[in-house]
């Protein structure tokens, strides 16, 4: 069995407490609220429980192709990785609209991609797996889609 990274499930499978989170994150974005406590609070969840999700959950959009989607990944400070990311994001067919590097601290830094996902892409999570699976790549984090 294909052991996949990403999953597609139906909100009623969905653990009430990732829903809260998803919402929580939507009433920060909107600017209804300014704090994660105010949102949990609202939401009903703890904080931790906010903070411990955030990051792997996001409402599924079927627009999400040919749209923008911004994601930092954190990685080895040695030749050719920042090569081999922009290789296979160009592989896959999708514009990179903008990279940011920082400086390396301890030998890792942090690189921060806004890439065009072209609206006759089938899967979006195939880039991200991609990327994840080459070399010096410690992790990948969405920060936004538009």
């Amino acid at each position: 069995m294909d052991e996949g990274k990403y999953f597609i499930v139906k909100k009623k499978a969905v653990p009430e407490v990732l829903l809260k989170v998803v919402e929580a994150k939507r009433l920060l974005d909107s600017e209804k609220v300014y704090t994660v406590q105010e949102a949990a609070d609202i939401v009903g969840i703890s904080r931790s429980s906010f903070y411990k999700y955030k990051d792997d959950i996001f409402p599924f959009h079927e627009n999400t192709r040919g749209k923008t989607i911004t994601f930092m990944l954190q990685i080895d400070d040695k030749p050719g990785i920042l090569s081999s990311v922009l290789n296979c994001v160009s592989k896959n067919g999708v514009n990179i609209l903008t990279i940011h590097q920082s400086i390396p601290v301890n030998g890792i830094a942090s690189l921060t991609l806004s890439i065009e996902i072209p609206s006759q892409f089938e899967d979006t999570a195939i880039i991200f797996e991609a990327i994840e699976a080459l070399e010096g790549i410690h992790y990948t984090k969405i920060l936004a889609r538009e």
